[in-house]
């Protein structure tokens, strides 16, 4: 029988705990600042880039600060969510791997916006740090998609009976 790699399944779990712890604290900084994080002028960056995009007034720059916040923290349950998925099917049962998969989508929006105003404000620092968090979020739904594949592929084998009395021989 089929199965995917432990190593395949131990990468998935690391890039969602960190996802979810990373992305959880940081998300629990915006929304319990005052100035919804902008006090950090490192961290939000990337929300006065877009605000200077857009034209933004400072009361709308705190409400996208605060908008990217709630993303964050979506992005971190989600991930967390699928980390109590797979300890629940450890147990038996099949992980649902679409739930990371949709977190994942938010985290390469949430850096590709992000990756915009560090482009155009030359800052290297943090085009690195939006290239990491696309790239984990790439390698973890690719390993989704891999281990959905084994799993589509294990399902086809055992499904798949002779019938009585025949046999089979590969290469006879």
């Amino acid at each position: 029988m089929l199965k995917v790699s432990s190593a395949t399944v131990a990468t998935i779990l690391a890039i969602a705990l960190y996802f979810t712890l990373f992305w959880g604290f940081d998300a629990l900084r915006i929304l319990t600042s005052p100035t919804y994080g902008l006090e950090d002028v490192w961290r939000s960056q990337y929300v006065f880039g877009v605000g200077r995009m857009f034209g933004l007034a400072p009361v709308a720059l705190l409400q996208l600060a605060a908008f990217f916040g709630t993303l964050k923290l979506a992005v971190a349950v989600v991930c967390a969510i699928h980390l109590v998925d797979r300890l629940r099917s450890l147990a038996g049962g099949k992980p649902a791997s679409e739930v990371l998969e949709g977190g994942m989508a938010l985290v390469v929006l949430i850096s590709v916006v992000s990756a915009g105003p560090a482009i155009w404000s030359q800052n290297n620092e943090l085009v690195r740090e939006q290239v990491i968090q696309l790239v984990l979020a790439g390698l973890a739904v690719a390993l989704c998609m891999v281990e959905r594949s084994f799993r589509k592929d294990a399902d086809l084998v055992a499904s798949v009976r002779l019938p009585e009395g025949a046999s089979f021989t590969p290469w006879r």
